[in-house]
């Protein structure tokens, strides 16, 4: 029988509840899957904790990346059929064994990505192509910062930002997550635990600070971020692992250079069809020709997703991570 994690009230891992249920037929539009991988994002945990509220209350099965086989589609779909690997990250409800999705929400999968690396990658992977490409184009000479260097989008955006030619600093928690982040493309690494990351970024850089900032953690790092930045440079908060920012101050903006800020999602940059199809095909481009690597460094299964809540939340992750129907 199908399952998922189901969460009936707001509030930490131990309201994850692993349940049965039940999935019906594709109605128009739609298509039926049954998960092979499920991608785990601290997203996820706005939405438990309440900081995110649920597209449609509670309660509800969160997640939005997958990976998985379509096993029925619904009138009106001609772009899939049974047996068709596809993924998708922008889909709430992601935590099952099946579900029901909008065929326009989904993507095929090329040959040469793997379900467990499409679900570890799409989220995340979407969410640095649009940083890289539209928030800030990143091109070569610029130096950029990004925080949380050693997780799953930061891994990807050090990669993909020094494939472009920039330099990347990264910060990151400990020695180790230091060691991942420069195998993975930061020219600098500066451990926050250790070291004032503004005052070393100004070191690193002869004074020359940066282009843009890529802040997926929030509280902790404002708003040393924005001394980090050159004048007239960006501030691309897309995150708040460490809580939400509180008291921006605009007149900030103006007092420290002139700065940008903007605080982008992942849904208004695929909101068409073709917008979709743009973003994932560059992010397929990437990995396929070997530009990202995606690291899957923890695995889980699904009725384990509370361990893998805690542990996320905990900072002992690293790269990405799957849960396993």
């Amino acid at each position: 029988m199908p399952a998922a994690i189901r969460v009936h009230q707001i509030g930490g891992p131990e309201v994850l509840s692993f349940e049965d249920i039940t999935v019906g037929a594709p109605g128009p539009g739609e298509v039926k899957l049954r998960h092979t991988a499920i991608g785990l994002n601290f997203v996820d945990t706005y939405f438990r904790s309440g900081l995110y509220k649920a597209p449609n209350g509670l309660p509800f099965i969160p997640g939005s990346e997958a990976a998985g086989v379509v096993l029925e589609v619904g009138e009106g779909v001609s772009d899939f059929v049974p047996g068709d690997r596809v993924a998708y990250g922008t889909a709430f409800g992601a935590y099952s064994t099946e579900r029901l999705v909008s065929a326009a929400q989904i993507l095929k999968l090329p040959k040469t990505i793997s379900d467990e690396t499409a679900a570890a990658m799409m989220l995340k992977g979407m969410t640095a192509r649009y940083l890289l490409r539209q928030t800030h184009p990143v091109k070569a000479g610029d130096t950029i910062l990004v925080h949380a260097a050693a997780g799953g989008v930061g891994l990807i955006l050090c990669q993909w930002a020094a494939h472009l030619g920039a330099t990347v600093i990264g910060t990151v928690g400990s020695a180790e997550k230091g060691e991942l982040a420069r195998a993975n493309g930061a020219a600098y690494v500066i451990n926050y635990r250790e070291e004032d990351f503004a005052a070393r970024v100004k070191e690193i850089t002869e004074g020359g600070l940066c282009d843009v900032v890529y802040d997926g953690v929030g509280q902790a790092t404002y708003p040393a971020s924005l001394d980090c930045l050159r004048p007239r440079g960006l501030f691309a908060s897309f995150g708040n692992a460490s809580g939400a920012i509180e008291n921006f101050s605009l007149l900030t903006l103006s007092q420290k250079g002139s700065l940008y800020a903007t605080r982008p999602t992942l849904a208004t940059h695929v909101a068409t069809r073709q917008a979709l199809l743009a973003n994932a095909n560059d992010l397929f481009e990437a990995v396929g020709s070997g530009v990202v690597k995606i690291t899957i460094e923890q695995r889980y299964r699904l009725a384990d997703a509370a361990e893998a809540h805690r542990d996320l939340e905990g900072r002992r992750t690293t790269g990405s991570t799957v849960l396993l129907p």
